[in-house]
């Protein structure tokens, strides 16, 4: 039996992925697929597109396509994700980094990045791609990041030293809930981006999120939405710096209570922030000591 051709397997491939993750998301992932099993760029793959593609690449290959048609998420089965411009190590104890995150990081660098000698504090770290983004971005940072899973620490520290922010970066194993085993600081930031995501919305996710991530790092409680905000906002009153600032990645359905009982515990400069799709996403408040003597 004669090979396919690259380019007619390809082809045959995407028919499979399509109905499942939809025709953008399954050109980009074959992409990341033949870069992680043969190294191929794009360019390669149509360089030679005319060419027989060996039994072994399709072995591999249909071998990750495989999973993905039962839903598991592409990063998982490569052990890898690029975000924000760097390969963080994910594993299916922590979150897949999402593009909207990438947002919160680049409106602290926009703020920040004149700044020298930042402490910064990232509650909720998970594979610690924030910690890490923004010790590559704010220079002669110190970030302290906090999980309260030895799994998601143990990711998190391995992409701080495979990415070389480890002399810049501690990650502690503490739980965002009870602020008595949150660092003492003092910071000038506090980032996080906690679980927001209420119960009751379950039915309109995707099989892939429900299936394979964790869902102590996605869910809270219907009745209490903003327990995490709630908790690490009352820390940080204890720990920023006069004029520091919270930045938090958030729920948009949940954005305007938030940011009133924020401002109703004396936070100053309470902004909603909104990503790339228009939904309100991020909220950041300034600390003002005298408000809070």
């Amino acid at each position: 039996m004669t090979p396919p051709t690259l380019n007619s397997y390809i082809s045959e491939t995407l028919g499979k992925l399509k109905p499942v993750i939809g025709e953008g998301e399954a050109r980009a992932s074959l992409r990341m697929i033949f870069e992680a099993v043969k190294g191929w760029t794009p360019v390669d793959t149509a360089i030679k597109g005319g060419e027989p593609i060996s039994p072994f690449v399709v072995g591999k290959v249909d071998a990750i396509v495989h999973r993905m048609l039962n839903h598991e998420p592409l990063q998982y089965i490569l052990g890898e994700a690029w975000w924000y411009g760097l390969r963080i190590r994910v594993t299916p104890a922590v979150l897949i980094p999402r593009p909207e995150t990438a947002e919160l990081v680049d409106i602290i660098v926009k703020q920040y990045g004149g700044r020298n000698d930042l402490r910064v504090a990232d509650i909720c770290t998970g594979s610690g791609c924030i910690a890490c983004a923004l010790a590559r971005n704010l220079p002669f940072s110190r970030i302290t990041a906090v999980d309260n899973f030895p799994a998601a620490i143990e990711v998190a520290r391995s992409n701080g030293e495979s990415l070389r922010v480890d002399r810049q970066t501690e990650w502690i194993e503490a739980d965002a809930l009870d602020a008595t085993s949150l660092p003492a600081g003092p910071f000038d930031i506090v980032v996080s981006n906690p679980p927001y995501i209420a119960l009751g919305e379950r039915g309109s996710m995707e099989k892939n999120v429900l299936l394979y991530e964790p869902h102590s790092a996605l869910f809270v409680p219907d009745d209490d939405p903003l327990l995490f905000y709630r908790s690490i906002a009352g820390w940080a009153r204890t720990t920023l710096v006069d004029g520091g600032r919270i930045f938090f990645e958030i729920n948009p359905i949940y954005a305007e209570r938030l940011a009133s009982r924020m401002r109703d515990a004396g936070w100053d400069d309470v902004t909603l922030v909104a990503d790339v799709h228009a939904a309100r996403r991020f909220l950041i408040a300034r600390y003002n000591a005298d408000h809070n003597t």
